[in-house]
């Protein structure tokens, strides 16, 4: 069981047993800032699937109205005019037989990965080091394209990725504790619209059981986000 400081204490006292709206728990969290550094606000979400059934798995990307305020390193796998335009439109590393043999080896300095169709028959070789890390590319998250141009700047500009684990949760970063109030609610209102959106036809009853918002060193706040 982790450790928590006396002020990430003193705040848990503060926090009241009950169910905050979106606004009241930024207010809060921003209120009550645990670190120096500038911590990023998450949304976790406990869904209500049945984690056993491959037709209800749920996964996608969203775009952040207003970016995550993290600088994101993004890898392409491609060659051709396919590399150029990865380059063109800023990813921070491009190649093929070569990156794919780096990655091979154990790099993994990059926090998205995007192929083309015809490198993924070699990237998809890669599954131990980039599965565990969420960096595989797939297609259902827009990572697997021939449009690396587009496929790159929607990255940079605060594309993030939602999947839901084997206990059927999802919990997904939507900006730092030093934005505005308003746009960390669009933020977080876009990724509950697009894990909605996802919604597998085979569910019953509630979708989303339960939300909670923290920071990454302060304690979390159920809100209401009903159905």
């Amino acid at each position: 069981m982790a450790k928590h400081g006396k002020r990430y204490l003193k705040i848990e006292k503060d926090v009241e047993s009950k169910v905050y709206d979106l606004g009241e728990a930024i207010r809060f969290l921003k209120a009550h800032k645990t670190a120096k550094f500038d911590e990023t606000a998450e949304l976790a979400i406990r869904l209500g699937v049945d984690t056993k059934k491959t037709d209800q798995t749920v996964r996608g990307t969203v775009g952040l109205p207003h970016g995550t305020g993290k600088t994101v390193r993004v890898l392409v796998f491609a060659a051709g005019t396919a590399a150029d335009a990865a380059r063109a439109a800023g990813a921070d590393h491009v190649g093929n037989e070569d990156m794919i043999e780096k990655v091979k080896n154990g790099w993994t300095e990059f926090d998205i990965a995007i192929a083309t169709p015809d490198a993924m028959k070699e990237v998809r070789k890669l599954g131990k080091v980039l599965g565990p890390r969420g960096l595989m590319p797939n297609p259902k998250t827009g990572t697997v394209t021939d449009d690396t141009a587009s496929a790159v700047r929607a990255s940079k500009a605060g594309r993030v990725e939602f999947r839901m684990d084997r206990n059927g949760n999802c919990q997904v970063p939507f900006g730092k504790l030093s934005f505005d109030e308003p746009k960390l609610i669009e933020n977080v209102t876009a990724v509950i619209g697009a894990i909605r959106a996802t919604r597998p036809a085979a569910t019953k009853g509630i979708f989303i059981k339960r939300c909670t918002l923290s920071s990454t060193m302060g304690v979390g706040l159920r809100v209401d986000v009903r159905d």
